[in-house]
């Protein structure tokens, strides 16, 4: 299996998360690949779904292939903004799952904020984390 996730950069270089419904963690958008999907064309329809955020394919830099977890690796992409984004109030969730408890269709992100690097480990989980850090953004 391949999760296909995409790094949305800002001008001061801090990194979009997204609050996973129910936890405490926060993680970016991403998500597995559909069949007949292109990893590129997940890592969009992902950040489409968790965030509301369409840019052009042409915006997005092929980070690579990497091991995630025994039966997953994670394939990343990153975008660097033309701004800041300083209001997160216009992103959306569309992305839903079916609540355990109330049986109720829920929301996979319910939030959004803007991390520094050094913020990443605090945030989100180890695995994603350390490989978040590992990167050039």
């Amino acid at each position: 299996m391949t999760s296909c996730g995409t790094l949305i950069i800002n001008r001061r270089g801090e990194i979009l998360l997204c609050h996973v419904t129910g936890t405490r963690k926060w993680d970016i958008p991403k998500g597995l690949q559909d069949p007949g999907e292109t990893t590129l064309e997940a890592a969009m329809r992902e950040m489409r779904e968790e965030t509301g955020l369409v840019f052009e394919a042409g915006m997005f830099d092929e980070l690579g292939r990497f091991d995630y977890r025994p039966e997953k690796d994670l394939h990343l992409y990153r975008v660097r903004m033309e701004t800041d984004m300083d209001s997160l109030d216009h992103l959306v969730c569309t992305s839903h799952f079916t609540h355990h408890v109330t049986g109720e269709p829920t929301p996979e992100v319910d939030g959004f904020c803007w991390a520094t690097r050094d913020e990443i480990p605090r945030r989100c989980w180890p695995r994603m984390a350390a490989r978040l850090t590992s990167l050039d953004w």
